[in-house]
């Protein structure tokens, strides 16, 4: 046990993942779909069905898999609860190995129909969502944002409460805004973005939140800090910077900044944002003060991080080009996250600093690069 962590002593309900309270509540949920599930809910309240052990009937279902996130999570999940219990899903072609090393299915958050058939058809318990437009690319397609933030993420939460699903949804730094408290952002605080990526992230966060409360969805949302990997390209983030300057460091020893030079940011190595998301996710639900935490490991500038890469690569040249759009929503953003709450809670504990994170990609995509036979700065 990790020292000062909450502890409930477990019951069936919080241990199961079909939860028979959901159930019976979401009976009297004005949702679209229910009236069609009496006989599914009812074979599940029946007194003839046990509850399931969570170690053995744990089944993933990752929309927008293909993102910065799902494959790394994949097998992580895929580790501890077997290969073909964790489903990943997208809506474009996925390179060959993603095919090996497990399930892949093509699914749109917007198709209702067809994404309650996945869940259906392969007795889905845990759904993770992570089909979003990001930041910037968001700000430059509202409409399109509008429908794959929202309406998909709507489509999730009732198919979640339909179905009993133990529902994550990532939020985000972005779900700040110039009015929050910047240093650091508390778990609750005056939010109020003013990009569509960070308002459809508190809209998340309330609904989430709204239908737990009142019909006992097994909601769960952290807000990721700027996730830093090596083996998916910058996805239109404002936070992309800190992936892509360690890739022209070792390709070309220039990276052009698109943000100015002392914009302090928070930031993850993702293997500490994948184990964050995974024992969030196991940790019971008596132990959950809130549904939606902040999860920090460090925070640092463009420059903070290009000196640490100099003590590797002394020839790094950086230059700053301050881009109006992604330097405004930068600027809106807090500087630190307080993650106390998800610390006492269910003892979330990073293990990367600044140090250990560039130590680690350098390495991880020198080894890349030269595997793939690609020239090494």
């Amino acid at each position: 046990m990790k020292p000062g962590v909450r502890v409930c002593v477990p019951s069936a309900a919080v241990l199961g993942l079909f939860c028979r309270g959901c159930l019976s509540r979401s009976r009297s949920w004005p949702g679209r779909s229910f009236s069609s599930t009496s006989r599914e809910m009812s074979r599940w309240n029946s007194q003839d069905t046990s509850p399931p052990s969570p170690q053995e009937n744990v089944r993933v279902l990752i929309t927008g898999g293909l993102g910065q996130l799902g494959v790394g999570l994949a097998q992580m999940l895929r580790k501890q609860y077997g290969r073909d219990n964790v489903i990943l899903s997208d809506i474009k072609k996925p390179p060959p190995h993603v095919y090996a090393n497990g399930p892949f299915v093509y699914a749109d958050v917007l198709d209702y129909k067809h994404l309650r058939e996945l869940i259906v058809n392969n007795r889905v318990t845990w759904l993770v969502h992570y089909s979003a437009l990001l930041s910037a690319v968001g700000e430059a397609n509202v409409a399109l944002a509008r429908k794959i933030n929202i309406t998909g993420l709507h489509n999730v939460l009732d198919l979640a409460l339909e179905n009993c699903l133990r529902l994550f949804v990532p939020s985000t730094i972005g779900a700040f805004g110039p009015s929050s408290p910047r240093d650091p952002a508390p778990d609750l605080c005056v939010q109020r973005p003013r990009t569509i990526y960070g308002v459809s992230k508190v809209h998340g966060e309330l609904m989430g939140e709204y239908l737990h409360h009142k019909y006992g969805l097994d909601f769960r949302c952290l807000r990721y800090p700027g996730v830093i990997s090596v083996n998916t390209p910058p996805g239109g983030g404002t936070t992309d910077y800190a992936v892509q300057i360690f890739h022209d460091a070792l390709s070309t020893g220039h990276h052009e900044c698109y943000l100015r030079p002392d914009t302090r940011l928070p930031m993850m190595h993702i293997s500490d944002c994948h184990r964050a998301t995974v024992e969030f996710m196991q940790a019971p639900e008596c132990q959950l003060s809130l549904r939606t935490y902040n999860i920090a490991a460090m925070s640092f500038t463009p420059e903070e991080v290009a000196q640490e890469i100099r003590k590797h690569l002394p020839h790094l040249k950086v230059t700053y080009n301050p881009d109006t759009v992604r330097q405004t929503i930068a600027d809106s953003w807090p500087v630190r996250f307080d993650d106390t709450n998800a610390r006492r809670d269910w003892g979330w504990a990073p293990a990367f600093g600044l140090e250990e994170l560039v130590s680690d990609m350098l390495r991880s995509i020198r080894d890349k690069r030269t595997s793939e036979g690609l020239p090494v700065s």
